[in-house]
């Protein structure tokens, strides 16, 4: 089984873009293939990526929720359906891509959903590593998208409305016994060298364990505005080398 890492937080704080650079450094490590998992109901990790996306398995679920009574026959469902994914697996240099797509409609989906998890759970066997970006907040921690997380990244924006909110989403998890075997928090988009002290007193309060800190890097800012991806990151932009102390930290303890 491979290693799970899964970024949650809320809105704003940068995790896509972090999903990203983690990819970025892995497949530089050789750690591929890499699964990529967009479970944000505002999908987007594509873009960072740099991949196209032509469906999701919210369409599929709908779709197979429309047509369950008039699929091909001799069929069986559970084949006809992990033939979808298969389809819609979005296969690119290194890694491939599983977007969940939006949330689940009106009618009875328990069926459907209990097909595509356990068919989720053993493509991901597939794979070295599993990166999975979160929808923001905490509401998704209720639903398991893959099997246990090995890491789950917590991040925050430099405010102490972020670390509390990074706090309730550690606490969750706990408390919904999700298997996660750590969780660590980061800090992103720091603009001064050093973490303000209220800040600072806030996550030592709180008991985080800070994995790191992003500072406000302005290639990040070019590279969205040109509608770049992450891998045409220049190899000294300061969110990457970042990235690459906390991958090290990560690698070391799995």
């Amino acid at each position: 089984m491979g290693i799970t890492i899964a970024v949650a937080g809320k809105g704003g704080t940068g995790k896509t873009t972090l999903c990203g650079l983690i990819i970025r450094n892995l497949k530089a490590r050789g750690k591929k293939p890499i699964l990529a998992v967009d479970a944000d109901a505002n999908a987007n990790l594509n873009q960072v990526l740099g991949v196209e996306v032509e469906s999701s398995i919210g369409s599929l679920r709908e779709e197979t929720l429309r047509e369950i009574d008039n699929l091909p026959a001799g069929i069986p469902k559970e084949t006809y359906l992990e033939y979808k994914i298969q389809e819609i697996l979005v296969e690119a240099d290194g890694f491939d891509l599983l977007v969940m797509g939006r949330p689940e409609g009106a009618g009875c989906y328990c069926y459907v959903n209990n097909i595509l998890r356990r068919y989720v759970d053993s493509l991901s066997d597939n794979y070295p590593y599993i990166v999975i970006d979160n929808e923001a907040g905490m509401e998704h921690l209720s639903r398991r998208t893959t099997k246990g997380v090995d890491f789950l990244i917590v991040t925050s924006d430099v405010t102490l409305r972020g670390v509390e909110t990074a706090k309730r989403i550690a606490n969750l998890a706990q408390e919904l016994n999700l298997g996660i075997g750590k969780t660590y928090f980061v800090l992103n988009r720091l603009s001064e060298t050093k973490i303000p002290a209220s800040i600072k007193e806030k996550i030592a309060r709180e008991k985080l364990d800070l994995l790191g800190t992003i500072p406000e890097d302005k290639s990040i800012f070019k590279n969205d505005l040109a509608g770049k991806s992450a891998f045409e990151l220049p190899e000294e932009s300061e969110a990457l080398v970042a990235v690459k102390k906390m991958a090290d930290k990560l690698l070391e303890r799995k």
